[in-house]
């Protein structure tokens, strides 16, 4: 049984007497997000002119309106946000308290959902009605912006905080939209912050930012809430943000890392009606993301494909399925969440955008492609690919619970992707020919395809200097210090210094993405289904292919700064002749010259001044064939 919303879109009159509940608890003040019209939550709940002129209002699943913060005040300026149509298509207006009508200026944000955004500046108090129109449908939305601001209680209640809406279609909705614009930027430019509060403190990226009114995320506030996830954590830490803002279900559960034959395996199940820690509000909700933080890692988003007892459940490998906030988990222990599809067009291709986190707590947008999502179905200890939240719902018994594999995106679920074990059937081939046709369903000129995974190749090494930069300002800050070197796969999973600084997965990854860079040429051949060739034979494509691949990759490349502070270039070409050096780059005792696969006797190299240790050296050379194959061991 999943949370219901109908109690609550009945009247406003049975809302209205509620209110006396609500005001126990500084999550249940009465909010706007919670008080729908009485006109009902159908499409056809009244006609354009009577929606503009004071008569029945609403908005619905397909077309929802929200502001922030969650009580706005006479003089602060109101975020508006509509949700739902995938063009992001209409109008945004609002009829103020003197019944005038005034457009408003909006940023169009396409997607799945798509929505547009736009803010309404110093208002006076009284009670507005927002307007979104879209030919002749008109979604409407009332709000009361008060005269006063009266202080929120910080006092802290008998559960962490009380869930009082379910994760229906439009909540999902306005989740995968405040996703998409916390990381929105122009595709062309490089997205990265260190830490991830650096985006949730910046009004213009965060539409909850502040959304409470206690300050929770003014950087001028000590008790504001900080936000340094790591990639297990950061999908779990922005769904419990949200959900922790609107008043939603959330939980997680305690899961083992799984052995060499099996996936991991998780058992309790921890959430926000637990009985908090602390007497100040924003101390209990610090305290259970800790304790999240705490509890959650890699493991808990490779299990079993089939597990129901799990935080993460399988969907298709459809577009309806794939929206921002669904995350992918590689079978060797890396998680990225999807932020936005980018459509192709004549002139472009399309994309698929995600985010991860990095040990360092910086995060990063990325591009899909086989460089980056790693997929392979031969791999016992993991369950990979794409998966969504399971959604946590009050049960019959009052108490909350995540809904079994069976009970999710039925008939009556449609908020959620219904699950799927589609990507349990799928070679890695035919997985990522899946994915190609999904992104560019018009299929791609081959030399278009060729650019753009240069570009992504590139994008690649780019991170990779900030993350060896990194490790070479801890050395220079903490002195002359060596840091301890895990055995064996270890290197992949330990935590402190190692895992903050030295790179063995992203140079698995970077390995791997070279690898796809070359094999382009034959993979036309092998795939000419993904590419359109003009009529021309496969063959033929290829070798012109090979050509443009010879003649860019000295075009391409990145700058690094080496042990004397000077810069130093190096060219794809470079990189890719280097691939045999860059097996055993990954380590941060080693200087930042043999960590870009420098040769001793050369001019780059006269710089070097640090060394890995003998026996870091033996250890590196014993492992070193995971990084030759490319294919990490069996966790």
């Amino acid at each position: 049984m999943t949370l219901g919303r109908s109690s609550s879109l009945r009247s406003r009159s049975f809302l209205l007497s509620l209110l006396p509940l609500l005001s126990l608890s500084p999550l249940l003040t009465p909010s706007p997000l919670l008080a729908k019209s009485a006109g009902g939550h159908g499409k056809h709940a009244g006609s354009a002119a009577e929606k503009t002129n004071g008569g029945p209002c609403t908005d619905g699943d397909e077309a929802s309106l929200w502001w922030s913060p969650q009580v706005p005040v006479a003089g602060g300026a109101i975020k508006v946000l509509a949700v739902g149509d995938s063009s992001a298509a209409g109008d945004l207006a609002v009829v103020d308290p003197d019944g005038h009508r005034r457009a408003l200026t909006v940023t169009r944000h396409p997607g799945s959902p798509g929505s547009l955004s736009a803010e309404l500046a110093a208002p006076h108090a009284g009670a507005y009605r927002l307007t979104w129109t879209r030919g002749d449908r008109v979604a409407c939305r009332d709000l009361e912006v008060a005269a006063h601001a009266s202080p929120p209680s910080t006092a802290v209640g008998t559960s962490v905080w009380p869930a009082r809406h379910a994760w229906d279609r439009r909540y999902e909705n306005l989740f995968s939209a405040w996703i998409d614009l916390l990381f929105d930027a122009p595709v062309a430019e490089s997205l990265d912050f260190r830490p991830l509060h650096q985006a949730l403190r910046d009004p213009a990226r965060n539409f909850l930012g502040n959304y409470l009114g206690l300050r929770e995320d003014d950087p001028k506030n000590r008790a504001a809430i900080a936000a340094t996830p790591d990639c297990a954590d950061l999908p779990y830490f922005l769904r419990g943000y949200f959900a922790w803002k609107l008043g939603l279900p959330f939980g997680f559960r305690d899961c083992d890392r799984g052995t060499d034959t099996r996936p991991p395996r998780c058992t309790g199940f921890y959430n926000n009606e637990d009985p908090p820690t602390g007497h100040e509000l924003l101390g209990a909700i610090r305290s259970f993301l800790r304790q999240m933080a705490n509890h959650v890692q890699s493991g808990s988003a490779r299990t079993a494909l089939d597990d129901d007892a799990t935080d993460y459940y399988p969907v298709a490998l459809e577009r309806k399925a794939l929206r921002p906030g669904t995350i992918y988990a590689d079978p060797y222990g890396h998680v990225m969440m999807i932020v936005k599809w980018v459509d192709q067009t004549p002139e472009r291709g399309g994309l698929l955008l995600a985010v991860d986190g990095q040990p360092d707590t910086s995060i990063g947008r990325k591009r899909f492609w086989e460089g980056t999502f790693l997929f392979t179905n031969d791999t016992k200890s993991a369950g990979p690919g794409f998966k969504a939240f399971r959604p946590v719902a009050r049960g019959a018994d009052g108490h909350l619970a995540a809904l079994a594999n069976r009970a999710i995106g039925g008939a009556g679920d449609t908020a959620h992707a219904p699950f799927s074990d589609e990507q349990a059937k799928l070679t890695p081939d035919a997985f990522y020919a899946r994915m190609g046709k999904l992104i560019n369903p018009r299929g791609l000129e081959a030399e278009k395809a060729y650019r753009e995974t240069l570009d992504a190749l590139a994008e690649q090494l780019t991170v990779r200097v900030g993350s060896v930069a990194n490790g070479e300002k801890f050395e220079k800050e903490k002195g002359p210090v060596v840091i301890p070197m895990p055995d064996g796969a270890k290197i992949f999973e330990a935590t402190g210094p190692w895992e903050d600084y030295a790179t063995p997965s992203r140079d698995m990854r970077l390995l791997i993405a070279m690898n796809v860079l070359l094999a382009i040429p034959d993979r036309i051949v092998k795939h000419p289904e993904l590419f359109n060739l003009g009529g021309r034979k496969p063959e033929i494509v290829r070798d012109e292919i090979a050509k443009l691949h010879a003649s860019l990759i000295g075009t391409r490349g990145i700058t690094y700064t080496r042990s004397d502070g000077t810069p130093w270039k190096l060219t794809v070409a470079d990189l890719l002749a280097r691939r045999a050096a860059l097996e055993i780059a990954f380590n941060p005792n080693d200087c930042v010259e043999v960590r870009w696969g420098a040769a001793e006797g050369t001019p780059e190299y006269a710089t070097c001044t640090r060394h890995v240790p003998a026996e870091q050296r033996a250890k590196m050379a014993e492992v070193r064939v995971w990084f030759h194959d490319a294919k990490r061991p069996a966790r």
